[in-house]
């Protein structure tokens, strides 16, 4: 069947009711689209099979992660091209269901189910998270998808986070592409301790510490003493060593605990850096009224989280499919407003809203760059469709944030007395001198 690409082409136009924007090219080696454009490639009939039987994001998602789907050319613009057809079309079950109402469509889909050839639906990639979604983030299921996620070798991100293993978004320069990862790394931990007004001696809460990049840093630089908890044993077993060849071990701790379960505040100050998006929304005012108490009246919380747009019914929101089951399981993002809403439900008073969108898209290229650097060693230290999901979900992150689909936030809240005085400078924007 030399014409493969020609007629699976024609079929999806009349499902999605626009032409492709990308060059296809089918398992028998047949081509059809615009030229000079990226390749979606088609490598077997079974990536159609898992389109059928899991129509919409789910089902590209899982023919990516095996292998069965993949890009020829420019990532990034074959992203950027597909995107009206994926992520910003409607993609529940009610959304397609409509689109397929018509008698073209209908047809269009029983030509395809004759090309794809339908034996038993394909099983779904190792990667993919096995397990009955729940968002109501206990204990037990937010330790699982903690492990998920970040128990995938700490080799692995080595490679594609760099020396500073900092697992959130830089903070660049207005000459951003210049700058070393490394150096813009250092910055934005530099900058959320200007933020907290970290002083010699004090005691810091960092929750969701990762491999302790700030916790060290504040130490360090800042002569800070530090409780990082985390719920990854890899995480805490790699940051413990970062600490103790540091020599910091009388100033930093790092615990494999829930935040839930401190009880030995109060702290001067608390960071909590790309964490919150695991909280989840059921649990969010929980998580702020616990960091609220943990913390001495007049001590600062600093806040950075991953934030989406607000919809027009916010109880239409449902979390993002690939993410869900290949990369944050369980993972919640709320618009900025919510999140600040909440910390004031919780008792803060918030001080400071910074914006750090264009950041976070240059982070996630640099990675993305890591990682393709280094492509084969990814794969050998994890498995070739983990280094598939990591690619996809980085690229398409990046172009997320670019187009100002998601974006990241730091909040500043204070625990402010009840005689009022916050402890804020009144001109609180320079944040003090960075550190030396």
């Amino acid at each position: 069947m030399p014409d493969a690409a020609l007629r699976l082409a024609t079929l999806l136009e009349q499902l999605m009711g626009s032409p492709l924007p990308v060059r296809l090219r089918a398992w028998d080696g047949s081509e059809s689209g615009p030229p000079a454009t990226p390749v979606l490639v088609v490598r077997n009939r079974r990536a159609l099979r898992r389109l059928l039987f899991k129509p919409g994001e789910l089902g590209l998602a899982r023919a990516w992660v095996s292998g069965d789907l993949t890009v020829e050319g420019d990532l990034y613009t074959a992203l950027d091209l597909l995107a009206g057809l994926a992520w910003e079309r409607e993609d529940d079950a009610r959304g397609i269901a409509r689109r397929l109402r018509t008698p073209k469509a209908r047809a269009a889909v029983r030509d395809l189910v004759k090309l794809a050839g339908l034996p038993l639906p394909p099983k779904p990639p190792a990667e993919e998270v096995r397990r009955r979604p729940s968002h109501l983030h206990t204990r037990r299921t937010d330790r699982r998808a903690i492990s998920h996620h970040y128990d995938v070798g700490n080799d692995f991100y080595e490679l594609v986070l760099g020396p500073s293993m900092v697992y959130s978004c830089a903070y660049w320069p207005s000459d951003g592409p210049e700058a070393t990862l490394e150096q813009a790394q250092r910055d934005k931990l530099d900058l959320i301790c200007r933020k907290l007004d970290l002083k010699p001696g004090q005691r810091l809460l960092d929750v969701g510490c990762g491999w302790g990049s700030m916790a060290i840093h504040a130490a360090r630089e800042y002569g800070a003493r530090v409780v990082g908890v985390t719920l990854s044993q890899e995480q805490a077993a790699y940051a413990r060593k970062r600490v103790a060849d540091e020599g910091l071990t009388d100033q930093v701790e790092i615990r494999v605990q829930d935040y839930r379960d401190v009880t030995d505040g109060p702290y001067d100050a608390v960071s909590s850096i790309g964490m919150a998006e695991h909280v989840g929304a059921a649990r969010y005012l929980e998580y702020a009224r616990d960091l609220y108490a943990l913390l001495r009246p007049g001590g600062r919380l600093l806040n950075h989280q991953i934030a989406r747009r607000p919809q027009a019914d916010e109880s239409a929101y449902r979390v993002d499919a690939f993410i869900d089951a290949y990369v944050f399981p369980d993972g919640e993002l709320a618009p900025i407003g919510t999140t600040v809403t909440q910390l004031e439900r919780a008792g803060f008073e918030v001080r400071d809203v910074e914006s750090l969108r264009e950041h976070y898209a240059l982070t996630l290229r640099r990675w993305v760059a890591n990682l393709e650097a280094n492509w084969e060693e990814a794969q050998r230290l994890t498995s070739p469709g983990r280094a598939r999901v990591w690619r996809l979900y980085m690229a398409a992150s990046a172009l997320s944030f670019e187009r100002n689909r998601i974006g990241v936030n730091q909040v500043l809240a204070v625990k402010t007395p009840g005689c009022g005085d916050a402890g804020m400078p009144l001109r609180s924007r320079t944040w003090g001198a960075p550190a030396a």
